[in-house]
């Protein structure tokens, strides 16, 4: 699906990740700390004071804290009913995820009508082209394991980019921008499957979740000329952030 703009002039893409939602899961995040204190609340007040209506905003991940769509669904109409149409990306917490079909049926039998799926397909907003996938990283080392799934997520942004692609030849003046999970790079580690594919492609803007309580000299802000942006809850403060 395409997401065109025809009638309103401006229409803003926002971008915010990491929303953690537990409606029908005991998992409360406050044990994260003070600012992660009654959040749900916040960030419906941040996002109805920031979004409009016919405004778009891509979630790249950690949407809710259910194993399954029976658990996830008050998570996901909560995030379908505030303002704006919603494109979402799977995180390391969403298990509740399936396949492309089995998320479009549960969609259309719930009547999530405001969200569509970032999942090996790229969408145009504006004179933007939204691409991506959730990548991977391991805090503590690569394991072999952690390799097979690398080369996975890879494989599946190339995906989104190619989609893109196609999409650009309608739409040539469209910036294409990818959305992860989680970051290329952090600290020691680097997932250069992820930054060579974005190298190729020639993203300059990338944004993701994942990360929380970090300091800003932890965050590697630019590499290779792409632009890094952490758009987790609390680290922009429960706001969506406008993606220029």
């Amino acid at each position: 699906m395409r997401i065109l703009c025809l009638e309103r002039k401006i229409f803003i893409l926002y971008t915010i990740s990491d929303p953690h939602l537990s409606f029908t899961t005991d998992k409360p995040m406050d044990i994260f700390g003070r600012r992660w204190d009654n959040h749900a609340e916040k960030l419906s007040e941040e996002w109805k004071k920031t979004v409009g209506e016919n405004d778009t905003v891509v979630i790249p991940g950690d949407i809710s804290w259910g194993s399954s769509f029976e658990e996830a669904y008050a998570d996901l109409k909560f995030i379908n009913d505030l303002p704006g149409k919603k494109i979402i990306g799977k995180g390391n917490h969403d298990y509740w995820w399936a396949t492309m079909n089995k998320l479009t049926n549960f969609k259309t039998e719930k009547k999530l009508d405001n969200i569509e799926f970032l999942f090996n397909n790229a969408y145009a907003v504006e004179d933007k082209i939204i691409c991506g996938t959730r990548g991977w990283v391991n805090e503590f080392g690569v394991k072999s394991e952690d390799e097979r799934i690398i080369r996975r997520e890879a494989q599946r942004l190339e995906l989104s980019l190619k989609e893109g692609i196609r999409l650009k030849e309608q739409y040539p003046s469209n910036e294409m921008i990818v959305f992860l999970h989680y970051p290329p790079i952090f600290g020691e580690f680097m997932n250069l499957d992820i930054l060579d594919i974005l190298y190729r492609y020639e993203i300059s803007r990338v944004y993701f979740g994942h990360l929380h309580n970090v300091r800003e000299e932890q965050l590697d802000k630019e590499y290779i000329g792409i632009k890094m942006n952490l758009i987790s809850c609390d680290y922009v403060e429960f706001v969506p952030q406008v993606v220029e």
